[in-house]
């Protein structure tokens, strides 16, 4: 079952029991700082363990008197002109426990001794990009179903693929003859210009062909043309190759979420990357 996404004011949040938390994707900042203390509410009667905000800078001190700590930033992730929080408050202290530490660690720094290190990449012949339309999402939705046992949001669900291609997420694949042996998104906030990268998926019989990083080339190419001034992912903590896609690419370091995400089977620890797609002018 898949947790929902509403409205609390005009502050978009996902809750529910599959990734046992609350997560402000999109916070008003008039409804702070009453929220606050409504979604604590909400958290303790539902029984939930984290709540897990992104919020700006103006409004960051409202939430640190209210025991919310800072477990990422990305400079200028609102219209490129203020810095973005990601702020966690635990209600069970076995969430906040990061039991593998010391392997998130390695998995770390093997990708930062890549930063930077991006090469051509191109596209085996026999394979071929395109932007993906609703004609695809029952593909898409197969593809995903085949690479994660679970996943924090429903794209196993051909209608709401469709749905979200409709609002606000531009899907993206590679296929082998017709068939989509990879997949992405780009999920856009047009009015603060900041755009996540993620659903990256590859089937395993395609993987090690570099595809991911020939995806993200692709698609910021097309979110610069989109106008987004940021583009950020957040990344499982323990997957290697995902970590070093974003690290080659320019990507930056900001910070480690914990046991932030249900995703292939388990909550999980998820990093933060950012990277300006336009450079500040003085």
């Amino acid at each position: 079952m898949s947790d929902t996404i509403a409205r609390i004011g005009d502050t978009i949040v996902q809750q529910g029991r599959h990734n046992d938390r609350i997560y402000v994707m999109k916070l008003a900042m008039h409804d702070v700082p009453g929220i606050i203390d409504r979604l604590k509410e909400i958290a303790l009667e539902n029984g939930y363990s984290k709540i897990f905000i992104k919020a700006p800078e103006s409004g960051l001190n409202h939430f640190k008197t209210k025991g919310y700590t800072i477990e990422a930033v990305i400079p200028g992730f609102y219209r490129g002109k203020e810095d973005g929080y990601f702020l966690a408050r635990y209600l069970k202290d076995s969430r906040k426990k990061e039991p593998k530490k010391d392997q998130l660690q390695q998995v770390l720094k093997k990708a930062v001794i890549l930063a930077g290190f991006r090469r051509p990449i191109s596209l085996e012949p026999d394979l071929s990009f395109r932007i993906a339309g609703k004609d695809d999402a029952g593909e898409l939705a197969k593809l995903y179903k085949q690479v994660f046992a679970t996943y924090p949001f429903p794209i196993f669900d051909e209608a709401y693929l469709k749905k979200t291609m409709e609002e606000n997420i531009r899907y993206f694949c590679v296929s082998c003859k017709d068939t989509i042996i990879a997949a992405s998104s780009a999920e856009m906030d047009r009015e603060m210009k900041n755009v996540e990268m993620t659903d990256f998926a590859t089937h395993p019989d395609y993987r090690g062909k570099k595809i991911s990083g020939y995806l993200l080339h692709r698609m910021e190419e097309d979110m610069l043309k989109e106008g987004m001034k940021i583009s950020y992912t957040i990344a499982r903590a323990f997957s290697y190759p995902i970590n070093t896609v974003f690290s080659r690419a320019g990507y930056t370091y900001s910070g480690t979420l914990v046991n932030n995400t249900n995703i292939c089977g388990s909550f999980e620890s998820m990093n933060v990357w950012y990277k300006p797609l336009v450079k500040k002018t003085l």
